[in-house]
């Protein structure tokens, strides 16, 4: 007799469990069928009845509910977890954990739930990013490398995936994170010199100028023939006022591509920043040769005779021979005379723009008593500027 009663005690054990896991196997039918309202329903039953909660199966059927709910277009069932690619991939951790044997890992692999998985979280990522929630991108995004990089993931991992992580976490002003995933795409020679930019532009953002210049160099050295990487370092000395490297990298720069009118322009900068106008005129004029229908380059230049003319003008001044002091404010009005149609071309290149517009209105007034036709001029720059203010 005790022995019947051990018996059915043994039957009814593990027809309690059976019992439990059903839930677990009419879960699954209703994923599959669409019905995930009743699949969660009877997963959540099954996850807490004690003779469930701890079996493999359950927590691999709760990551795929989790994932099918992401997918799903219908908001009830969207709403059933709060990040539910992440309860997934929880979920299947958990399962792992809890099978010691490995079935549930040949199981994985054989239904290529990673490979699923890791393609949901770019798709995350993607949303996520169009709607600007970078923080969110990045997290999706590195949640994929996180999968696709486990022995669970059949195939290769995408590499774009760590250039799209770093540009989230940089957009989301998350600049440490973001170098270290644009370090990992130059690691692996994506994109070539792209990445070092972007660490570069990391480090400025940062206000870490040595490393920043450290990078740069890096670039260079690894591409040497790259004419933006080139341009790069020449825009980080000419912004750091360290004069002579800009010169020498500029150099290197025009030695391949003697016709690019924006180096002809960055000379021009230079010799600005050193007050040397006339050679910087010359350079300029050297970029508008070459491209006429740059707004930088016509204002600058219109700047360089400017500055030239009032520096003459301050010459002048100091000049106590009347005859000598009219010739010399002659010559330094025919300069500022000088700077006037390329203000006037970089007002039409770039339409209302009032910096153009306030030095023509300057300009238009100091001219008035040398040229008459200044005085119309004046009073249309005038109403313009009133217009747009």
């Amino acid at each position: 007799m005790k022995k019947l009663i051990a018996i059915f005690v043994s039957i009814s054990i593990t027809y309690g469990a059976l019992a439990q896991m059903g839930k677990v196997t009419s879960a699954l039918s209703y994923i599959d069928q669409g019905l995930l309202d009743k699949a969660k329903e009877a997963l959540d039953q099954a996850l807490v009845n004690e003779k469930s909660k701890n079996n493999p199966k359950t927590w691999v059927a709760k990551g795929r509910l989790a994932q099918e709910c992401f997918r799903s277009d219908n908001p009830k069932f969207k709403a059933f977890y709060a990040d539910p690619l992440e309860e997934a991939l929880a979920a299947y951790e958990k399962a792992l954990e809890l099978d010691p044997k490995g079935t549930i890992d040949k199981q994985l692999k054989l239904n290529n739930t990673y490979v699923l998985l890791g393609n949901d979280f770019i798709t995350q990522g993607v949303q996520r990013f169009e709607a600007q929630d970078f923080a969110g991108a990045l997290k999706s995004f590195e949640n994929n490398i996180k999968v696709a990089t486990s022995p669970l993931y059949i195939g290769v991992p995408d590499t774009g995936i760590y250039f799209n992580a770093g540009l989230a976490a940089y957009n989301a002003k998350m600049y440490d994170r973001a170098i270290v995933h644009f370090q990992k795409c130059a690691d692996m020679k994506y994109e070539g010199p792209m990445p070092y930019f972007l660490i570069y532009s990391c480090y400025k953002e940062m206000n870490d100028l040595a490393n920043a210049e450290a990078t740069l160099k890096k670039a260079f050295e690894l591409y040497p023939n790259n004419q933006d990487v080139i341009l790069n370092l020449v825009d980080f000395y000419m912004t750091t006022d360290k004069l002579d490297e800009a010169f020498s990298y500029l150099n290197m720069a025009k030695s391949q591509k003697e016709n690019d009118y924006t180096l002809y322009w960055a000379e021009g900068v230079l010799y600005m920043k050193q007050e040397k106008y006339d050679e910087a005129i010359a350079s300029l004029k050297k970029s508008i040769e070459l491209k006429g229908d740059e707004y930088n380059t016509q204002f600058n230049l219109g700047v360089c005779y400017y500055n030239k003319a009032v520096a003459m003008f301050q010459k002048a001044n100091e000049i106590m021979d009347v005859a000598k002091y009219n010739a010399a404010i002659a010559e330094a009005n025919a300069v500022f005379i000088q700077a006037v149609p390329y203000f006037e071309k970089a007002a039409e290149l770039k339409k209302d723009d009032p910096d153009s517009l306030r030095n023509l209105k300057e300009l238009y007034f100091r001219l008035r008593t040398v040229n008459p036709e200044f005085e119309a001029k004046y009073n249309e720059v005038v109403k313009k500027l009133e217009q747009i203010q």
